[in-house]
């Protein structure tokens, strides 16, 4: 990503002036000061494009966005689900914020706007017999087959978040000690422990199958390489960890994220401390991590219920 810069001759223009000129600054300073992924610039760029356009069929800007046009513009997505409102919102919050921080508004729209309610859903845990199914079911007498064993073996072993596991480089392994070094979101990097486990697994998929799926001749960094000899992609894994739960018989949803949950939940369920947990996720603050509590919590309820003699 570039900043915009003038090619004209003659008087620069107000580098504030018109919408697609605000919103392109906006995700730049997002990009420079907070180090924002790519996928979360996405996500403003068509919030932001999605209201001007609103705004447009009305001759309203951006920079002339009033709160009451704003909670209109919210109150026509009532069939929206309450997190999407509460997302878009929150794009508005921070772009808002920019434009006055640089004196493009006089006023931020969205001081006067209240966010949704939203209720705090607690993620889908799988039981640890379920993630042992799991983890069996790929063929690992198969290149393929075994490069998606090892992909689950670390995913469930380190948390990782999926675009964290397919952007592996072997430059952050080390399987000796067996360790994996991440740089999470907002740049923020962790060093996560591997595990005898996943750490064997990787060490036969390097052995075994990436020389398969490596062209002949052909170097890559990256660890986990798809039939197509490049790099796996978020949806393929997402496809496949899919298909694996249906051959296990896994009814619950289930997502790479599901297994990150797994990792979490299964680790307080065994008495890891919150923080250590927080720092092996990666997550900034604390309270993030904090809904894991909750689903220890009615892990145990459930225990009590089936087994206790009063439950």
């Amino acid at each position: 990503m570039t900043l915009l810069a003038s090619t004209t001759s003659g008087p620069a223009p107000d580098p504030l002036s018109g919408d697609p000129a605000l919103v392109a600054r906006f995700l730049d300073a997002c990009w420079i000061e907070k180090g924002l992924a790519e996928n979360t610039l996405a996500a403003y760029r068509s919030d932001l494009i999605q209201l001007e356009k609103a705004l447009a069929v009305d001759g309203v800007s951006l920079s002339s966005l009033s709160a009451e046009r704003l909670r209109h513009y919210l109150a026509a997505m009532a069939s929206s689900p309450p997190r999407t409102v509460a997302r878009k919102l929150s794009t508005f919050r921070r772009f808002y914020q920019y434009l006055a921080r640089e004196g493009a508004v006089e006023a931020d729209p969205t001081e006067l706007v209240e966010a949704p309610r939203l209720g705090r859903p607690l993620p889908h845990a799988l039981t640890e017999s379920q993630v042992e199914r799991l983890l069996h079911t790929p063929n690992d007498e198969e290149p393929l087959g075994l490069r998606d064993r090892a992909m689950l073996e670390v995913l469930y072993a380190t948390g990782l978040r999926v675009s964290e596991l397919v952007g592996l480089t072997a430059s952050q392994l080390n399987l000796t000690q067996g360790l994996v070094r991440i740089l999470g979101k907002g740049g923020r990097e962790r060093i996560v422990p591997l595990g005898e486990v996943a750490a064997d697994w990787l060490a036969r998929y390097f052995d075994e199958a990436r020389p398969v799926l490596l062209p002949p001749n052909a170097t890559s960094d990256v660890v986990f390489l798809s039939a197509r000899r490049g790099g796996m992609t978020r949806q393929a894994f997402w496809y496949r960890i899919k298909r694996y739960a249906l051959e296990a018989g896994i009814s619950t949803p289930l997502s790479p994220h599901t297994v990150r949950h797994a990792f979490a939940t299964h680790l307080l369920n065994h008495g890891a401390d919150l923080r250590v947990i927080q720092m092996l996720l990666g997550h900034a603050d604390i309270s993030t991590t904090q809904i894991y509590t909750h689903v220890a919590r009615q892990r145990l309820k459930s225990l009590h219920a089936e087994h206790h003699p009063r439950g």
